[in-house]
């Protein structure tokens, strides 16, 4: 029984609507303003689980993310995949003429920026959260400052949408990773997806020889990211995601993977939901 999922933001923010989509309407949140927050909450038992944003279709991976995941040696349970709509909003009876600054986080800011680049005169305002800002401008009656925020979080703190779907790419999806303390069980013939972390000798041709590994066991790799290795310069850390028809060629991979690499992690095995 899940009592509690952490998010990083509050209700009306993406996170949120990821929790009330992945598990039920009325699940109860823990509300952080920071990732590190939301690690927190799960650590210390506060939260059962937690939904976090991994990659974005337009931005790229959150890199610190995956970094905080192993480091707290979290488990990816599961995934979801939200399709994002942004809208600019301000306090009703507001125009975009009226606006002098637009506060969002910032992969909000990212996301739209060919829609922000017609109001040179707009300063923009990097905050810790979407919904957050919204609520904000609310409470304290904020005009000439707009957020860049869900339809939900309009709703529910009473702003007027001043311009709709100002994404700067329509498709604009986000990857988000369902992780918990502890490892969840699913069966061996469910799991068609693994997150993966290992670390090579810096020496010529070893990434392309673990590459071949993963073609020559039918893995479909669908992502890899390097981080560097702080406390070892020139050596880097490969998160690596995979799918897979069958969990014997993944198992004849990670196998063999566990000999060729310094170091070799499971990150999580779950269902593919894409």
């Amino acid at each position: 029984m899940i009592n509690k999922v952490a998010i990083q933001g509050i209700k009306g923010s993406f996170h949120h609507q990821v929790a009330q989509e992945y598990y039920e309407q009325n699940v109860i949140v823990d509300e952080c303003l920071s990732f590190e927050e939301l690690v927190d909450s799960l650590l210390s038992g506060k939260s059962d689980q937690a939904v976090m944003a991994i990659e974005n279709s337009i931005a790229g991976p959150i890199i610190p993310n995956y970094a905080l995941i192993d480091k707290n040696n979290l488990h990816i349970i599961g995934e979801h995949y939200l399709q994002i709509h942004q809208n600019l909003m301000a306090l009703r009876g507001q125009r975009i003429q009226d606006i002098v600054e637009v506060h969002s986080h910032p992969m909000a800011i990212l996301q739209c920026m060919d829609f922000l680049k017609k109001y040179p005169y707009i300063k923009l305002v990097e905050d810790k959260d979407t919904a957050e800002t919204a609520r904000r401008i609310q409470q304290n009656q904020l005009k000439g400052i707009a957020a860049i925020a869900s339809i939900t979080a309009s709703e529910m703190y009473d702003l007027d949408i001043l311009a709709p779907e100002i994404q700067t790419i329509k498709n604009n999806m986000t990857r988000f990773v369902i992780i918990k303390k502890e490892n969840s069980f699913v069966v061996e013939n469910e799991i068609q997806r693994a997150s993966i972390k290992f670390e090579l000798d810096h020496k010529r041709g070893s990434l392309a020889a673990v590459l071949n590994v993963m073609s020559d066991c039918k893995l479909n790799l669908t992502k890899i990211q390097s981080l560097p290795k702080i406390d070892t310069p020139w050596k880097y850390s490969f998160f690596v995601d995979v799918t897979f028809d069958k969990y014997e060629d993944y198992a004849k991979a990670k196998s063999l993977l566990v000999i060729m690499a310094e170091y070799f992690k499971v990150l999580g095995e779950y269902k593919n939901t894409k």
